[in-house]
């Protein structure tokens, strides 16, 4: 459904994230960018942190490609304005389920594409609720010894083992995976149909 007939470039070496876009047929290159992301300041609310870091990771890649669409995504875990981002090490995974647990927050994915033949930029942010069940040290000790959180956003994979933890969603499961393949697809086939809405000065789509 997705027929772009362009180039297609996944700004991340994610493998959730190339798994999701096999899933769907879409044919596609890897090109990890070295963009150093960050996890807040500067007054930054957390959909601007995830924008700033899916916007930096595709702009990097971006100028290597004449003729492309560029993807860039970034995907963070929020609880009353603080965001988690992929843990540091297991110390500051335990530190950051230990805080989740019991507690609904939100995961947070922005997604830019970058299209380099006009320089055109188009993004979009989609929310998505988890709650969590109240984790006991135990639990998360276990969890910790899996090996499973870490490079994952907010300490947890949905897919994995964190989903034993899990009480419910509100919203796209695929956001929490790492990649709203539902509003990426959006994006794409806008672009591709070239009905790409109403656009701000710079350029951006203006979804959600």
């Amino acid at each position: 459904m997705i027929a772009t007939g362009r180039k297609i470039v996944l700004a991340s070496g994610s493998p959730r994230r190339k798994e999701l876009l096999k899933g769907i047929g879409l044919k596609f290159t890897i090109h990890i960018s070295s963009f150093r992301e960050v996890s807040g300041g500067r007054g930054r609310t957390p959909r601007a942190v995830a924008i700033h870091n899916a916007r930096g990771k595709a702009v990097y890649v971006a100028r290597h490609y004449k003729d492309a669409l560029v993807i860039g995504v970034d995907t963070i875990g929020a609880l009353r304005g603080r965001v988690f981002g992929k843990p540091r090490d297991d110390g500051h995974a335990r530190r950051i389920l230990r805080t989740l647990s019991g507690t609904t927050h939100e995961v947070i994915s922005a997604v830019c594409v970058i299209d380099t033949a006009s320089g055109r930029r188009f993004e979009a942010v989609e929310r998505t609720k988890v709650t969590f069940a109240k984790m006991t040290r135990e639990e998360i000790d276990w969890y910790i010894a899996s090996g499973e959180q870490r490079d994952k956003a907010a300490a947890f994979a949905i897919q994995g083992l964190g989903s034993l933890f899990i009480k419910k969603i509100n919203g796209d499961y695929f956001n929490v995976v790492g990649l709203p393949i539902f509003t990426l697809g959006r994006l794409l086939r806008k672009i591709a149909t070239g009905d790409i809405g109403r656009r701000s000065g710079s350029g951006k789509l203006k979804m959600r």
